[in-house]
């Protein structure tokens, strides 16, 4: 006999879930994460924090030393929740910063195994993205001030008496939330990423992509400044080492790279090769809604849509039936600090300061035997 425990804590019990009816979703990432410094790179625990300013921006980071600080390997989670959403968006659902889903969901969308391991990892991975502390002033309209979270409020994995994973949910905070259903704060992402295994390789991407974009003259940065926009924890000489290790290799998918050289400076040059990632999504509302009506698909029209059948059994009251040619004003150590959004001419020809200062993910698994998957996510009830 199985045993449900569905919490509804404080934050859940106001919140309708967005259940997630598949893994098929194009991976997304959101703006802000990929262009400043809010996960460590490294593999081995991180304590001390991050603290960065520029452009009138700042992002501090905290770890507790029990846990250490969320990796780049652990913000795959966040990828997929934002896959998962816009996916939802696009088909017409509605959505929740309230999540539930299986383990093996996850898992199988960011390319991972899903044997017990796995899952142990990924336990590990929620963790570090819930006790770690962000203070940003990102977003924050035209008063100062700043906002403090953790990438994940609450989680909990619902078990069989036999102590079998049968699901898990979680609580994503606001600002996240916020940051994916505005549509312009969104681009997709080569699923080739969740391949990458160097954290700085998988930085490099995000980097590449929010910045680079598919501009044919791509994007140039100093090593330097690469090192500082980074947060990493390696001296400058170490990180440049690495930097041109990584450019023989040519790791990144959709980019190629180029070290160049002006007088004493080392430079990075990122520009566009064919890559199967798509330009970033039409708009949708600025805001998703927390509260689901009852919405589903029973029969498919010429859209192509699947007939939808029970998603999860562990909830079965619930059925789920272009360019990038902007910059940013932290994009570049010599990059004009005024009006860098209006054109990119504008931005490669002004000059940036930057200041920053200076793990694999969890995973978890439910066997697919558990699960009855639809085509397409969705959500709400």
């Amino acid at each position: 006999m199985k045993r449900r425990r569905l919490i509804t804590s404080t934050k859940r019990a106001r919140l309708d879930p967005f259940i997630v009816a598949t893994g098929d979703a194009s991976p997304r990432d959101q703006r802000d994460l990929m262009e400043r410094p809010f996960f460590s790179l490294a593999k081995a625990k991180r304590i001390r924090p991050i603290l960065y300013e520029a452009g009138g921006v700042r992002v501090e980071v905290f770890a507790v030393p029990e846990h250490g600080m969320a990796t780049i390997w652990d913000a795959d989670v966040l990828i997929w929740a934002a896959s998962q959403i816009v996916e939802a968006e696009n088909l017409g659902f509605k959505t929740s910063r309230f999540v539930r889903f299986t383990p093996y969901q996850l898992l199988t969308s960011i390319g991972r195994k899903t044997g017990q391991r796995d899952y142990k990892l990924m336990k590990g991975a929620l963790t570090r993205l819930q006790s770690t502390v962000i203070r940003t002033t990102i977003r924050q309209g035209e008063h100062w001030r700043r906002h403090q979270f953790s990438w994940i409020n609450e989680w909990e994995e619902c078990v069989t008496r036999d102590g079998g994973v049968e699901g898990m949910e979680f609580v994503l905070p606001d600002w996240f939330y916020r940051g994916v259903t505005d549509r312009s704060l969104v681009l997709t992402i080569d699923p080739a990423y969740f391949r990458l295994t160097g954290g700085i390789e998988r930085w490099l991407y995000r980097v590449a992509r929010k910045h680079a974009g598919r501009q044919a003259r791509g994007w140039i940065f100093e090593f330097a400044h690469l090192h500082e926009k980074s947060g990493s924890l390696m001296r400058v000489s170490d990180f440049a080492l690495q930097l041109r290790r990584i450019v023989p290799r040519q790791p990144l998918p959709g980019y190629r790279l180029h070290i160049e050289r002006k007088g004493r400076r080392e430079l990075l040059r990122i520009l566009p090769a064919k890559s199967s990632t798509g330009p970033v999504d039409s708009a949708v509302d600025a805001v998703g809604t927390s509260h689901a009506s009852g919405i589903g698909i029973s029969h498919v029209g010429p859209s192509g849509f699947r007939t939808q059948r029970s998603q999860l059994s562990l909830w079965p009251e619930t059925t789920i039936p272009g360019l990038n040619l902007e910059s940013n004003r932290e994009s570049n150590s010599y990059v004009a600090r005024s009006d860098v959004e209006n054109t990119v001419a504008a931005a490669i020809n002004g000059l940036f300061r930057k200041t920053s200062e200076a793990r694999p993910t969890g995973s978890d698994t439910a066997h697919p035997s558990r699960l009855s998957l639809g085509r397409k996510p969705g959500g709400g009830r």
